[in-house]
Formats: structure tokens, sequence, C-alpha cells
């Protein structure tokens, strides 16, 4: 679940003042329920956004795992983390403009963390994703793919087992 400082709505118009509030961060994560079972990973570039800090406080209060990603070393979000990931992409080419470099510096590593979950969650075999839901023709033709890669066999082999199965590569694969 994704939360952000101001709600949904800030994606597309700005909701001032949202991201420097410690309560709020507090707040958005007592209302999707979080718990002491939960992983949360606290994102802001300039590692001091009292909104990160204040839904990091609240995960650690409850005994979640803290993962914070920053791009300053040792900053409060950096340190606050029980796991701090702070690349240093440099000074941005427009001061103060930190979805550049920073920004992407940051969605690398979120792309990192997601892999891993899914391999984790046993949702990878080898470097195939096999747990595809396939909703839409490209990825019908993906799990057609992925089962021809895993089983060695041709496509007519794997779309035979894909059928029978109803389209769940993993089962197809087996």
């Amino acid at each position: 679940q994704a939360l952000m400082a101001g709600g949904y709505g800030a994606i597309f118009k700005a909701v001032e003042g949202a991201e420097d509030s410690k309560e709020l961060g507090k707040t958005d994560m007592q209302g999707i329920g979080f718990s002491g079972k939960d992983v949360l990973v606290g994102i802001a570039a300039s590692g001091r956004t009292p909104y990160v800090i204040g839904a990091m406080e609240y995960a650690k209060s409850l005994g979640g795992v803290t993962i914070g990603v920053t791009c300053c070393p040792g900053s409060e979000i950096d340190t606050l983390a029980e796991v701090g990931i702070a690349p240093m992409p440099g000074p941005e080419v427009v001061t103060g403009s930190t979805r550049m470099k920073s920004g992407t510096a940051q969605k690398m590593v979120l792309n990192m963390l997601s892999t891993c979950t899914m391999i984790r969650l046993g949702k990878v075999y080898g470097n195939l994703m096999v747990d595809v839901k396939p909703s839409n023709e490209k990825l019908i033709r993906r799990c057609v793919s992925i089962v021809c890669a895993a089983a060695e066999c041709d496509e007519a082999a794997a779309t035979a087992a894909l059928e029978q199965c109803g389209y769940h590569p993993k089962i197809a694969i087996v």
C-alpha cells in the first residue's frame, strides 16, 4: 500500500503543508491498519520529512520493520530506520528539484526492494516471473513464453498445459 502526505489527491494537486505533519503520518498508518507484522518503507530524498518520520516512529512503536530510503546518509530517516538505504546521486542539476536525480535513485532502490520481495514470496522461478495473472493478450503470451522457457517445451505444449490449469504458469510448469 502506498501512502502520500496529503492523500491520493496530492498526486495530482499539491496539498501544501501535509508533509510537515508527523501526526498525519501516524494517522495515515493507523488508517490502513498497520501492525507490528508489517514493513514500512519510508521515502524522503531529504531524509527529514516529518510526515515520513511520524509514520516510521509509529511503525517502530508497534514493532514493525522500518526501512528508510533517502539520499542523505546519516539523516534522521536513515538513522531511525532498521535498514537505512541512502544512495548518493550527487547534487541536482536544478537545485531544490529532488524529483530528478534523487527521485530516480530512490525509484531504482524501490525496484530492487520489490524484486527481492517477489523472489522471497515465491513468485519467481530462476529469472522468470511465474505468478503472472493473464488479464490481457500480452500477458497470455507472456505466460506461454514463461512456460516454454521453464519447462523447455514448445508453444503448443505450453499452451495445452496452461489451458488445463486455468492459465496458472506455476502449475503449468510442473
